[in-house]
């Protein structure tokens, strides 16, 4: 089997190992009387965000589509990268699942893909956010970094930056829902973590 082939196949296990982590997780998450579709405050806190998102999962998937195709005939959207640097990003997809899951395995029913909180919520300070405060955030965007190295396809680099900007953008008004919530104990969490980094 030839790399092109190798590394297309270990791209579509990335992409299916995060879907299949997903829906895994959102499954336990509805059987425990979880909300899984926003409420209007998480609609609000958004804002813009909330079709932002969307547009960004449309273009994923064309990404996808365009890179399932004809990867190789799309010679403009070809990254030309050594194949050892490929397989490191297909090292860094793997590991992101990993560390992703072990953010929702931390989480529990406290997770959810929206910005709003479970009635009985209690703050999560454990595993991957003993030291920082969106671990998820960091493994997506490291996710991202992985698939589009292993894709070697500028649609999807295109894909992960705006995946970036967009986590970026979005982690202010995550964390003013935090305070509000839970105040002096968020504050002292701040301070005591990273963003998306250990401190």
């Amino acid at each position: 089997m030839d790399d092109e082939r190798a590394l297309r196949i270990a791209f579509w296990g990335l992409v299916g190992a995060v879907i299949l982590m997903r829906i895994f997780f959102a499954v336990r998450v509805h059987r425990a009387g979880g909300r899984l579709l926003p409420d209007r405050g998480a609609v609000r806190r958004e804002g813009r965000g909330f079709f932002t998102l969307r547009l960004l999962f449309l273009l994923f998937l064309i990404a996808l589509l365009i890179y399932g195709i004809a990867p190789l005939r799309l010679g403009l959207l070809s990254l030309p990268l050594p194949a050892a640097v490929r397989w490191a990003g297909v090292g860094l997809g793997v590991a992101s699942v990993g560390f992703w899951t072990w953010t929702h395995l931390a989480l529990g029913r406290m997770w959810s893909a929206q910005l709003q909180l479970r009635p009985d919520h209690h703050l999560v300070t454990t595993g991957p956010y003993a030291r920082i405060r969106h671990p998820m955030y960091t493994a997506i965007m490291a996710w991202m970094a992985g698939a589009a190295l292993a894709a070697a396809n500028w649609a999807l680099v295109a894909f992960a930056v705006a995946m970036v900007v967009f986590l970026a953008s979005r982690v202010p008004n995550e964390e003013r829902m935090m305070l509000e919530r839970f105040g002096a104990d968020y504050r002292a969490y701040m301070k005591r973590s990273g963003r998306f980094l250990p401190r």
